[in-house]
């Protein structure tokens, strides 16, 4: 049933040009450089260190690995990061 809603709303974002990530509740990832981080449509933070940043998704979670990571805006659904990012890793 899931599937079906999905796809629904696939085609319903499409035919009316809304954008995906609002009607699919998918994350939209801004990066800027390798220094600046901006994800919305989060689920919460997994883990925090200054090395490794994991972030709860819709669907799994996105891991942020790099140096001197900070967290420096945490909204409901917004969260922006700066430091030096040395990788980005999906996980379903």
């Amino acid at each position: 049933m899931q599937g079906r809603k999905e796809s629904f709303n696939k085609v319903l974002a499409e035919f009316l040009e809304i954008p995906k990530d609002l009607v699919l509740d998918i994350p939209k990832i801004t990066l800027i450089g390798r220094n600046e981080f901006y994800l919305e449509n989060h689920k919460g933070i997994i883990e925090y260190t200054s090395q490794r940043l994991r972030i709860n998704l819709s669907r799994g979670f996105v891991e942020i690995l790099g140096d001197q990571l900070e967290i420096r805006a945490l909204y409901p659904e917004e969260l922006y990061i700066a430091g030096q990012i040395s990788g980005i890793r999906f996980q379903d």
